[in-house]
């Protein structure tokens, strides 16, 4: 039986043409979309992504609308579907590739392990991350051990429950049984973990602690994002519990409790409720969104970004039961160098303004 995947709106497509490329990306075009030029307009979907690159795959017939091949001066108009092909599947789904490098294991016994990833590292194999990945690092420490299970068969996630962006760091659980994998998962799916982040957003809070219950999908116009859905009527619910802990003027350090765990849940909620994360860029918190039009202020931004050069999320704290002996298992860890660098960074300001 021929199996085919389907896109935004639901139409279905092959994911492997006759040519033998493979279908990594789909863009349609917004009813409202103005004439634009094919390039321009990738280049507003798609991160890291040059003109010259785009123009370039265009030629080599990689890229194409509506099933066709175009020219690099092609103008997308309302409703054009941009497909690009590449010759890799759009899953990486190959056994890892041990790698010999540091992990920072918190604990670790027959069944699970809890590491704390540093930003910047990204957690599994994928497009663009084939190695340096955790994935690779623990399949080296995992070497001379049982192999660790499988969701979903991806070869390419062995013992992943769960995952935190690449900029994010902090507590993630691994499992290194078939059924710590089955039970831990569970947990998950019926939210009955504990996951608590510290998150630097811009701006201060009129209500000191809240919960936003609004869900999250994907974005239809720009697949990079995820956004909110208030009608509820698309996207998947979401829950997240917040407290200030800290009001430092222009930005806060705020407390977010998980009680689901949507892709960019945190990042997407707080954008919601008008606070972005601090130097996310993804969402347009790389800019100055809360201070003054002074130069010495712009400069001081501008030093803080370059001490935390991601988005301000850290996952501090993390509890599930034990998978055999049933205990409830709690743990914490410090928030890194770059985090702790620029929150002082916004203290000392903070306090050096009271002064004026």
């Amino acid at each position: 039986m021929e199996m085919k995947e389907k896109d935004e709106k639901g139409r279905a497509f092959d994911s492997q043409r006759e040519d033998n490329l493979f279908e990594h990306y789909r863009f349609v075009a917004d009813p409202g979309q103005g004439l634009l030029r094919i390039d321009k307009f990738l280049m507003s979907k798609m991160e890291k992504v040059t003109r010259n690159r785009i123009q370039r795959a265009i030629r080599d017939g990689a890229i194409k609308v509506n099933d066709q091949n175009v020219k690099p001066n092609h103008k997308i108009k309302p409703h054009d579907v941009v497909t690009i092909l590449l010759p890799d599947p759009p899953e990486v789904n190959v056994p890892v590739v041990p790698e010999n490098i540091p992990l920072n294991i918190v604990y670790e016994d027959d069944d699970v392990m809890v590491i704390n990833k540093p930003p910047g590292m990204v957690v599994h194999p994928g497009v663009g991350h084939k190695t340096g990945t955790l994935v690779n690092a623990i399949a080296y420490h995992m070497r001379n051990q049982q192999p660790m299970p499988f969701r979903d068969d991806y070869v390419s996630r062995p013992g992943l429950v769960h995952r935190i962006d690449k900029d994010t760091s902090g507590l993630l659980v691994m499992a290194k049984t078939q059924h710590a994998m089955s039970h831990i998962a569970k947990q998950f799916f019926d939210h009955t973990t504990y996951r608590r982040y510290y998150a630097l957003v811009w701006g201060d809070f009129d209500e000191q602690e809240g919960t936003v219950e609004i869900n999250i999908g994907r974005d239809p116009y720009n697949r990079l994002h995820n956004r909110v859905f208030p009608e509820g009527d698309r996207g998947k619910y979401a829950v997240t519990h917040y407290s200030v802990i800290e009001d430092l003027y222009y930005v806060s350090l705020v407390e977010c409790r998980l009680e689901t765990g949507r892709t960019h849940q945190i990042r997407v909620h707080m954008k919601h409720l008008g606070h972005t994360l601090f130097n996310d860029k993804r969402y347009g918190g790389d800019r100055i969104l809360k201070g003054t039009v002074f130069s010495k202020y712009k400069q001081f931004v501008e030093n803080a970004f370059k001490l935390m050069p991601r988005q301000g999320l850290h996952a501090k704290s993390l509890g599930f039961d034990h998978p055999t002996t049933g205990e409830r298992m709690m743990f914490h860890s410090d928030l890194p160098e770059d985090f702790q660098l620029c929150l002082d960074k916004w203290r000392k300001y903070l306090t050096t303004r009271k002064k004026l």
